[in-house]
């Protein structure tokens, strides 16, 4: 069955883009409304990496492949906002670990809860073996790439 788009012939890569765009779009919309106006969009990297574990800022900054000085910039605004904080280092009393603030907390369960809802929508609108074919493609697409296997076991928690 033809859609709007079929006639236009986007390029694939194209396609991915909009798609991802859309669900970035409406996620920022949702939380926005919960009251997190103050994101950046580098933010929610740096906390679902601290929710996987503390990490020192050294830490973070290799696991996100970051200069030290760009991680200690972006944590002095997460810390301002109060989505992490800084912990003592019990082997290190000069290293802090970074952890979940409650507000990281509760921008994390809103985003995780978004997530789930837009996967959901999509099965409602589309049914639910094209919503299962459409994770299962795109699970492939990511499996046929190291780097992205990489990048995704290293900044991700599995829900």
């Amino acid at each position: 069955m033809p859609n709007q788009l079929s006639s236009v012939g986007l390029d694939f890569g194209i396609l991915l883009g909009l798609a991802y765009q859309q669900f970035v779009d409406a996620l920022n919309a949702r939380l926005r409304e919960g009251g997190f106006t103050d994101l950046k969009p580098s933010f929610g990297y740096v906390i679902r990496a601290v929710d996987h574990e503390p990490l020192t800022a050294t830490r973070l900054a290799s696991r996100l492949h970051m200069t030290p000085q760009g991680a200690a910039k972006l944590i002095d605004e997460l810390v301002d906002r109060g989505f992490i904080q800084r912990l003592p280092e019990q082997t290190d009393k000069r290293a802090r670990r970074l952890v979940l603030a409650v507000r990281g907390e509760q921008l994390l369960t809103e985003a995780r809860a978004f997530h789930q809802a837009f996967e959901q929508r999509f099965a409602q609108r589309h049914g639910l073996r094209r919503a299962a074919a459409l994770r299962s493609a795109l699970e492939a697409l990511v499996a046929e790439d190291d780097a992205a296997i990489h990048t995704a076991r290293r900044l991700l928690r599995p829900l």
